[in-house]
This record gives C-alpha cells, structure tokens and sequence, in this order.
C-alpha cells in the first residue's frame, strides 16, 4: 500500500468530534473527508505547520476547515490537528477545535439562537456575542 495512514491518538474521542462536526458543519465534515483525508494519505500535507521535531522527524499541522463566519467569531476556528509521522508514513489525527462546544454537541442536542448553535453551559454569554456581532454588522450597513 503506498501513501500515508491516518491513525489516531484517542479514536474514540476523535469519532466522537466528527459525528459532532457532521451535525452542526455538514460543510466542513465533507471537506474533511471528501478532500482533506484523500490528500494527507497522498502526502499532501494541507494546513500551517506549527512544529518540526527532527529528532523524531515529525511535523505538526493546523488545517482550518470551512465554517460559516458567525460560528467561527462565537466558537472560534473549526480546525484538525494532526501530526505527521515521516519515518513510519502515519498521519496522526489529534483533535477538531473548537473541541468543547463539539464533545458538548456529541454528548446532548445543542439548541440554536439566530441560527448559531450555543452552547447549553454558557447559553447567556453566547447570545451576548451573538447580538453584539448583529449590532456591529448593523451599524456597518
């Protein structure tokens, strides 16, 4: 078999991210895994290297995945870790960020405000920014 193997540091945790990912960002779930999968077991490492260590000639990456603008200001960047293992040919996947809010989807039905899921620990403060982020896009216009 050539190219990469994707492998994972805690599957389960991982698996629980994606399922995660597929219900609240179908769009950045299909990204991942109709385009960003296939090209790191081609080798195509996609994202910004964050750390080298030649000692054990491996390299750390951040890949931002595509999510709608509103989620990303409230939630931060939707984005996969991974870590790429040269001498073994092993793409190590780590974690999606943001992981709380997505581990709090997995464990119980998020609800929405405005169209943006929040999160149930910190509902009053997530509709906060979401309102303030619609006032200043309404001062804008």
């Amino acid at each position: 078999m050539k190219g990469y193997v994707l492998d994972y540091i805690n599957e389960n945790e991982f698996k629980k991210l994606e399922r995660a990912l597929k219900k609240y960002n179908m769009l950045a779930f299909k990204k991942l895994n109709f385009d960003f999968y296939p090209a790191l077991r081609n080798g195509n490492f996609l994202g910004e290297k964050v750390a080298v260590n030649k000692k054990n000639n491996t390299e750390s990456y951040e890949l931002k995945l595509p999510s709608d603008k509103m989620f990303t200001q409230i939630h931060g960047e939707v984005k996969l870790l991974y870590t790429v293992h040269k001498n073994e040919q092993v793409v190590m996947l780590e974690e999606i960020t943001p992981s709380k809010i997505l581990l709090e989807g997995h464990m119980s039905e998020l609800t929405a405000y405005k169209g943006i899921m929040i999160s149930k620990a910190n509902a009053q403060k997530d509709m906060f920014k979401i309102d303030l982020l619609n006032m200043l896009q309404d001062d804008k216009h």
